[in-house]
């Protein structure tokens, strides 16, 4: 079966379109046939060879994505796929029968393809780490990100006063949209004063660099930090007095140290939320496989307002 894939050729070099032929399914394998798959930092940095350095090169990207298996609507994350093995950059691709997970009814293929990363992330740090409850300030940092945009949907689904923050003035209503009761439109400079009559007791940083430190200045004594990315820089600027007089709770999500069952079981009720209205995945754009390096360079510039997917079939 010849099948259409976006390829690492090598390191630092744009990715190219080819065709390949799929292997034979092993006893534990099926054929998906991707409808949608989803773009990630994490895929940008692979091609650039800052992650899974040892993997196989070449193959084919793409860590998480949905489709069919035999007409039955499925997503797939986790089992190495991606990077010890061919990911779901394709038309189709060999998975293990073990990495299926059922999508279910009512959950659109392309939300789906957004579940393994970005959605299972935010549902698991709001309702798990930070175990956000309706009295709750929450401050969700780079609000119309891929994890930030679905944070504010599930915070503002559980009752909390959401507030978002932009960098650009051109996000804020589509934020507000989002569910944000507030949105401030701000720096790292200058976060710590645009909240300070809100009174937030958690925040969600995605961001790092100076944006770690001003979050724990806005947040109210015994406030929650939970730290899931660090998009802005590698490092936080942090004031240690401020994080120990003010009795902050920092906590930090590991997403990547979680075994695929426990994951398999977590994008279970991630999905369902989804299903039951508890969480939203705004897809920006659906790019053909063929603009998978325009995908990157959307990231890279900041010119994405929640997910963007590969539309595999365009």
């Amino acid at each position: 079966m010849r099948v259409k894939a976006a390829r690492l050729a090598e390191h630092g070099q744009p990715l190219r379109i080819e065709e390949i032929e799929l292997p034979e399914p092993g006893p534990q394998d099926v054929v998906l046939d991707v409808a949608y798959s989803g773009v990630n930092p994490v895929d940008m940095n692979a091609a650039q060879g800052q992650v899974a350095t040892d993997a196989p090169v070449p193959r084919t990207l793409g860590t998480e994505g949905a489709g069919t298996v035999d007409g039955r609507p499925v997503m797939v994350r986790g089992h190495g796929i991606g990077t010890a093995r061919d990911g779901l950059w394709a038309t189709a691709a060999i998975v293990p029968r073990a990495a299926l997970i059922d999508v279910p009814e009512g959950v659109a293929l392309e939300a789906a393809a957004a579940m393994g990363v970005a959605g299972v992330t935010a549902w698991r740090t709001v309702t798990e780490i930070a175990r956000v409850k309706a009295d709750d300030t929450v401050l969700v940092l780079g609000a119309s990100g891929g994890v930030g945009s679905i944070i504010v949907s599930v915070a503002r689904a559980l009752g909390a006063t959401v507030i978002g923050q932009t960098s650009q003035e051109s996000n804020a209503e589509w934020i507000k949209q989002r569910g944000a009761d507030q949105v401030i439109v701000t720096d790292s400079g200058g976060l710590t004063a645009a909240a300070a009559d809100l009174y937030p007791t958690v925040a969600f940083d995605g961001l790092g660099n100076g944006f770690t430190g001003a979050a724990i200045e806005a947040l109210e004594p015994h406030g929650r930090l939970v730290l899931f990315g660090a998009s802005a820089a590698p490092d936080g600027q942090v004031s240690l007095r401020s994080l120990y007089s003010k009795g902050i709770t920092v906590s930090g999500y590991a997403g990547l140290l979680e075994s695929d069952e426990a994951m398999r079981a977590a994008i279970q009720r991630a999905l369902q939320a989804l299903a039951d209205g508890q969480l939203s995945v705004p897809v920006d754009l659906a790019l053909p496989l063929a603009q998978v390096n325009e995908s990157f360079d959307r990231i890279r510039q900041r010119q994405v307002r929640g997910k963007i997917v590969l539309d595999t079939m365009a």
